[in-house]
């Protein structure tokens, strides 16, 4: 990272999950902070916050009146991030936001730093950066190095998506059910969930359109082809939520143009950085979200070619989704935005 001035930063929805992530991995991160700020509902305001040994109060975001700021992380959600997003960069701020209301926009870059860092070579137009969905993110940091490799016909991804990717109302609403059932008690409404989540599987995340695709299913493959610059990629998937707290998990099936050797496969996903294999000799067993370590990386096991298309590979990847998905995701590319020194340009 180039050396620069400290900086100036806003962090809006400071206390929900992804927003109180990302104030942590700050917190121990080298960027120099001049001055945080962290910005929430009116419900939230006055709350303390530890940051650098100092104290940080909570502010009511539709209450401040200064919008000047040389980064501003955007975690409160679609509605908010299409209101407050243009006001924010119009004051000269770089927003990273986290929610989908830009991602694909095509004056907006759409950014994995591990994959496609010469999207932010300069600052963007509208002054807004996306950060990419959580599920999209572990998917192209595992498979980058396979479809650089060899040409592919499709991708077939089921997800096992973990209650905190709806945010710590998830967390709460799988605990607090889960409760209920055990106890032999009535359980409270299912919200934000179609149906109650605890010890159950809902093969529904986001709402489902007249085609019967929900719109997790349509980012996943919309945000691929722009991160991977494969505009025909052929995508399709089923986005399941499971009564996990956190750490996503994907089965993915990718079927190839030409035959794929296993060692060939093994060698380029051992060489990717920030990828953990688990593979014979590599790492025993495979990953699972609960046990995960190094939350930092992108964990890939049960890695085999399909017996009856030796086109086809099969890959189990996990990731912690708060951080790998969104939080730590949000914090790189600010990370990148300083080294092409995108901060401050107009």
């Amino acid at each position: 990272m180039n050396p620069m001035r400290a900086l100036n930063i806003s962090i809006v929805g400071a206390t929900g999950a992804v927003g109180a992530e990302l104030t942590k991995l700050l917190e121990v991160s080298r960027i120099p902070v001049n001055r945080l700020r962290l910005l929430a509902s009116r419900n939230s305001a006055g709350r303390q916050v530890r940051f650098r040994d100092e104290t940080c109060f909570v502010e009511p975001l539709d209450e401040i009146g200064d919008l000047e700021t040389d980064i501003a992380f955007l975690c409160g959600g679609g509605a908010v991030s299409a209101e407050w997003a243009s006001r924010f960069a119009a004051q000269g701020a770089l927003v990273i936001d986290n929610s989908n209301a830009f991602r694909m926009n095509p004056d907006v870059p759409l950014v994995v730093p591990q994959v496609n860092p010469s999207a932010l070579s300069h600052r963007p137009r509208p002054g807004i950066v996306a950060n990419p969905n959580c599920s999209t993110i572990q998917l192209v940091r595992a498979v980058r190095p396979l479809v650089t490799a060899w040409d592919v016909r499709q991708i077939i991804v089921t997800t096992y998506q973990a209650a905190s990717g709806a945010g710590r109302m998830g967390i709460d609403k799988l605990r607090n059910g889960t409760r209920a059932v055990l106890e032999g008690s009535s359980e409270p409404s299912a919200a934000p969930f179609p149906v109650s989540l605890a010890f159950n599987v809902i093969p529904q995340v986001g709402e489902i359109d007249s085609e019967g695709v929900t719109l997790e299913e349509l980012k996943l493959a919309q945000e691929a082809r722009k991160i991977l610059a494969m505009p025909d990629l052929r995508l399709t998937s089923t986005c399941v939520r499971v009564p996990v707290e956190n750490g996503h998990s994907e089965a993915v099936y990718i079927e190839f143009e030409e035959p794929v050797r296993l060692g060939h496969v093994h060698e380029l996903l051992a060489q990717e950085a920030g990828v953990w294999l688990y593979a014979d000799g590599i790492r025993k067993e495979y990953p699972t979200p609960r046990f995960i370590t190094n939350l930092e990386d992108v964990h890939v096991g049960r890695v085999r070619v399909n017996p009856q298309n030796p086109r086809g590979l099969w890959l189990w990847i996990v990731a912690d989704n708060l951080q790998v998905g969104a939080a730590l995701n949000a914090l790189l590319i600010a990370q990148l935005a300083i080294a092409n020194r995108v901060i401050g340009e107009r």
